[in-house]
């Protein structure tokens, strides 16, 4: 079956790192590093579209004491083993850097990747990991003011000479960003997060691309509520990409489906979790994403629980993507 669409979708995926757990199986943080490049490698072989890692420190639901390779440092690792494949993660924590020095890891990685990066940036949630790692966890609404003015200082060293920048979180005098990024005017901006009055404000305000939603409704009810900020700030919606990530699970039979049983991490049985995730035979799972192209998603990036097998993101690529394509 073929689906058709007024914007080719875009496809990426995760690359496994450790913050779900998924190389808990493997011994030795060699090995591991090891399982997560061949994945990310193969992902570019597959025909994958980008890849991407989660920003975060300490493995989820609770600190494990299992590896988790920080997400700057894998990208830059990466961007020397592949030579096509777009490279972001989904989505930066705001809080965990300073603006300046941001935009000095994003110029820097989109120079020695070819011009590859995908710059996704969110609010930050993860209140264990802030107190683990000694960082402030301001009220959510602080949270998003410092997102915007990191974008705004961000974009602005990407593409001006030198930047002074007077905000209410931040202050820079004549910060300098050399070199540039390759890609102009500017790699993409991602932003993450269906906060309705304040992060989809500033979705409208600064996105190229936004990710949000986890179900269908979520998702149309969302991007409504988007519209109406485009709106207010004089853009036009049509403008920002809209994307979603979930978790993608695929095997290629009913029966082998119900073998395997649900992966979901939050334990929820078989029935409940494929409702809410992409999970099903290669045909049920493209039903499911044509649902989400005629609601105004073009971009979809899964996670896939069975890491570090490779069946489900062979089985996306190779009997999902090309009904798209």
């Amino acid at each position: 079956m073929t689906y058709q669409s007024d914007h080719a979708p875009l496809f990426g995926v995760f690359m496994p790192q450790g913050w779900k757990m998924e190389l808990a199986s493997i011994d030795g943080a060699e090995n591991k590093w090891n399982a997560a490049v061949e994945v990310a490698v193969k992902a570019e072989e597959l025909g994958f579209d980008s890849l991407w890692v989660y920003d975060h420190f300490h493995n989820v639901p609770v600190p494990a004491h299992e590896a988790v390779f920080e997400c700057w440092t894998t990208l830059a690792a990466i961007s020397q083993r592949t030579s096509r494949i777009r490279l972001g993660q989904m989505v930066g924590c705001n809080s965990y850097r300073n603006p300046g020095l941001l935009a000095k890891i994003t110029s820097t990685l989109d120079v020695i990747s070819g011009g590859r990066v995908e710059w996704g940036i969110g609010a930050g949630w993860y209140e264990n990991e802030y107190r683990g790692y000694g960082y402030e966890y301001p009220k959510p609404s602080a949270r998003i003011g410092m997102l915007r003015e990191t974008v705004e200082i961000v974009k602005s060293m990407w593409t001006q000479l030198e930047t002074t920048y007077d905000g209410r979180h931040y202050k820079l005098v004549r910060a300098n960003c050399d070199p540039k990024p390759l890609q102009q005017p500017h790699p993409p901006v991602w932003i993450g997060g269906g906060g309705e009055q304040l992060t989809l404000r500033v979705v409208a305000e600064h996105a190229n691309v936004s990710n949000f939603g986890s179900s269908l409704d979520e998702f149309i009810r969302k991007r409504e509520i988007l519209r109406s900020h485009c709106k207010t700030v004089g853009r036009d919606e049509s403008e920002i990409r809209k994307t979603i990530s979930s978790e993608v699970f695929i095997r290629e039979t009913e029966a082998e489906l119900v073998a395997a049983g649900s992966r979901s991490m939050s334990g929820e049985p078989l029935d409940v979790w494929r409702e809410k995730a992409f999970v099903g035979t290669p045909d049920q799972v493209s039903e499911k994403i044509s649902r989400f192209l005629e609601a105004g998603c073009s971009g979809f990036i899964p996670w896939c629980p069975d890491y570090p097998s490779t069946e489900t993101i062979e089985l996306f690529a190779t009997k999902v993507m090309p009904n798209f394509r």
